[in-house]
């Protein structure tokens, strides 16, 4: 029996092989239907713990918040809590933990510290791990503290902006690991970006349900119905790379298929025109020229700020590069800035998460210069990016105002997680729409099974 005909979705064929843009071959994941089963179990979510989450390259955090010596970040993630700074040596990573009596160390989720005091016992240490003062000294026994016990080290590496740590024993290398071609994450210069915005919210379903709603465009026109003016959701370019990394290459300033009126520019597009620094009431063009003017509109301003945009592609000028790394990132790419969700495992219960989210932009001296609008920065925003902003925390209960499709997304996806649980739901169905999603399983159940 032959395989069916799928459509497959290119960009730009154009594109030659060495391109960032160029359409990758095809993977054969397989057609297999996945148990349901972890979702719900506490089984399951303990050998994620052990296999994945312990024993994978996570991003903790970005260089931009370690931009001077001293400063560090704490990154949370289950059980643990992990010290992130700045040395004179470079960046070092450090379990949150006081050798002394196991007291958390840092409170703080950022700050700047030269040395780590324990506010148990006071028990001190200098900032690249080594033990600097233990109180009362002359009360413990000499063969007790010997060693010198300082705090536990943590593999930590950078990479285009992004700070990593591994707290398995032995870590492959970093760029290995990612799976993305070199140069991909450098382009867009997300070391010299700033958190303007950074929001951890609770949500009421599986981390694996979340990772994979944001690696398809299947339900846009159901989900996000605004979204059809703007964005071409039958147009989306998959692609798949190792180690579960991937990507979908969304086009934006063009209607939907699904729509009728492929001419009148609509709201939302004058919108995009607007963000590209085009004055949508001189416009000209109908629906089919806005992408192409978008693009051409940045060039122009790149060549007037001195932006750089020579190392972009056309596409990358408009449309939104969603770019997974395995196992729970997904970073919405564009030149002005870049929206970095992380996944994270609820600490006791598989059927919540968190999805914590950072907004960085570029600094631009441009009235006109701005995140896109569906990275849902609410108004008044500082996007000056002088000031580092707090992390914002939200409960299940409370909404996090992140905007009108990630709270649809908030909203829908306890839904998905109670009916999964349903005896008429057997597993799920991807379609060549939700390549991702199987190309990310498929990765995940190799780490399981070691």
């Amino acid at each position: 029996m032959n395989s069916p005909s799928i459509p497959v979705a290119i960009i730009n064929p154009d594109a030659p092989p060495e391109s960032l843009e160029a359409k990758q071959p095809p993977v054969d994941n397989g057609t297999e239907c996945y148990s349901k089963e972890g979702y719900f179990s506490r089984d399951y979510m303990a050998r994620e713990w052990q296999r994945i989450w312990t024993d994978t390259w996570l991003i903790a955090g970005v260089s931009s918040d370690l931009e001077n010596v001293n400063d560090f970040f704490v990154f949370d993630i289950g059980d643990e809590s992990i010290i992130v700074t700045r040395t004179e040596e470079g960046v070092k990573a450090f379990y949150n933990v006081c050798a002394h009596r196991g007291a958390k160390l840092v409170w703080d989720e950022r700050g700047r510290r030269k040395v780590f005091v324990c506010p148990f016992h006071s028990w001190s240490f200098r900032n690249d791990g080594e033990l600097r003062r233990i109180t009362d000294e002359e009360t413990f026994h000499p063969e007790v503290i010997a060693h010198r016990p300082g705090l536990t080290p943590v593999a930590v590496a950078e990479h285009a902006g992004i700070v990593f740590i591994h707290m398995g024993d032995n870590p492959p290398s970093l760029q290995e690991s990612i799976g993305l071609p070199e140069g991909y994450l450098e382009a867009y210069q997300i070391d010299k970006m700033k958190v303007v915005r950074h929001v951890r919210s609770e949500w009421g379903a599986n981390w694996k349900v979340g990772v994979e709603a944001f690696y398809e465009s299947y339900h846009l026109h159901a989900v996000h119905p605004e979204t059809r003016g703007v964005m071409g959701d039958l147009n989306v370019q998959y692609d798949l790379y190792p180690n579960g990394a991937s990507r979908m290459i969304v086009p934006l300033g063009q209607p939907s298929p699904r729509v009728a009126d492929q001419k009148t520019v609509n709201e939302g597009l004058q919108m995009m025109l607007q963000e590209a620094g085009i004055d949508p009431q001189g416009f000209d063009g109908t629906a089919a020229d806005v992408r192409r003017a978008i693009q051409l509109g940045k060039r122009k301003r790149s060549e007037r700020l001195g932006l750089g945009y020579e190392r972009f592609e056309d596409g990358q000028l408009s449309d939104s590069w969603a770019t997974g790394i395995f196992p729970n990132v997904q970073i919405g790419c564009h030149p002005e800035a870049v929206f970095l969700m992380r996944f994270l495992p609820h600490e006791k219960d598989p059927e919540r998460f968190y999805y914590d989210t950072m907004t960085l932009l570029l600094p631009a001296e441009d009235p006109s210069y701005c995140p896109p609008a569906w990275m849902g920065l609410p108004e008044g925003t500082d996007v000056s990016g002088r000031v580092r902003p707090a992390t914002e925390h939200y409960t299940l209960e409370e909404d996090a105002g992140l905007g009108l499709v990630l709270s649809q997304d908030s909203a829908l996806l306890p839904v998905v997680q109670k009916g999964m649980r349903s005896r008429g739901f057997k597993g799920q169905l991807w379609g060549e729409q939700e390549q991702r999603l199987r190309h990310f399983h498929v990765e995940l159940e190799r780490r399981l099974q070691g």
